[in-house]
């Protein structure tokens, strides 16, 4: 019986391991989304559990507009990549936003340099771009430390990658969205009345977004026009 469960548990691991990208948790929402008429203008926020959290913290940021969330908690920049086909281009946007790096680190999996993570995002606005999609790189949040992975340096780390995302985005002609400088506070990290762990906005961190993400979106609409 033990060896039973044991087999039982392994193979649902590797069902698990299987999907490193998560690419089942939004595949039938994905399907249940018709195809955007001439009118509508959809907008997709790629990213983490920033992103996801977004949804639930202010569901009424995304109701009644083109708007599209596809955050997945504790996912790193190849994760995204890996599933930005089937979540972002797949659903003809015209739009994404990306919010992604803070996981890459903080290592949820596994070492990653500052260079890499520039490369996947790099990657995700040229795949976005190849395919008629206008890509708004977002800057990472602050957050002084993790509480999960203390000691990593994010208040360091993390100015220094949003200057090489700023750079992508001057490069490459399209908006970089600093959510960074309107939220961080004396310790590059973001204040509690922003985010009580540190790293995950509230409602208040959130509405100070939704004024940058409606200007931004905006924006690269009418430039696209």
């Amino acid at each position: 019986m033990r060896l039973l469960i044991a087999v039982c548990y392994l193979s649902t691991l590797s069902m698990i391991a299987q999907d490193w990208p998560n690419l089942t948790k939004y595949q039938q929402a994905n399907s249940m989304l018709t195809e955007p008429s001439s009118e509508e203008k959809r907008v997709v926020f790629m990213g983490n559990s920033i992103t996801e959290g977004w949804l639930l913290a202010n569901p009424d940021f995304f109701s009644g507009k083109a708007y599209v969330n596809r955050g997945i908690g504790g996912q790193t920049t190849p994760q995204m990549l890996l599933r930005f086909r089937q979540d972002v281009i797949n659903l003809n946007p015209k739009v994404v936003l990306i919010l992604a790096g803070t996981n890459d680190i903080a290592g949820n999996t596994g070492p990653m340099t500052l260079e890499q993570i520039r490369d996947n995002i790099l990657s995700m606005v040229e795949l976005a771009e190849e395919n008629g999609i206008c890509p708004i790189v977002c800057s990472v949040l602050p957050a002084y430390d993790y509480s999960w992975r203390p000691g990593l340096n994010p208040n360091i780390k993390i100015p220094k990658l949003n200057g090489m995302l700023k750079s992508i985005a001057d490069q490459k002609g399209i908006l970089y969205l600093d959510y960074f400088s309107a939220m961080a506070d004396e310790r590059n990290g973001l204040p509690k009345d922003l985010a009580e762990d540190g790293v995950h906005p509230t409602k208040k961190g959130y509405e100070i977004m939704e004024v940058l993400a409606n200007e931004a979106i905006k924006k690269v609409l009418t430039q696209s026009q």
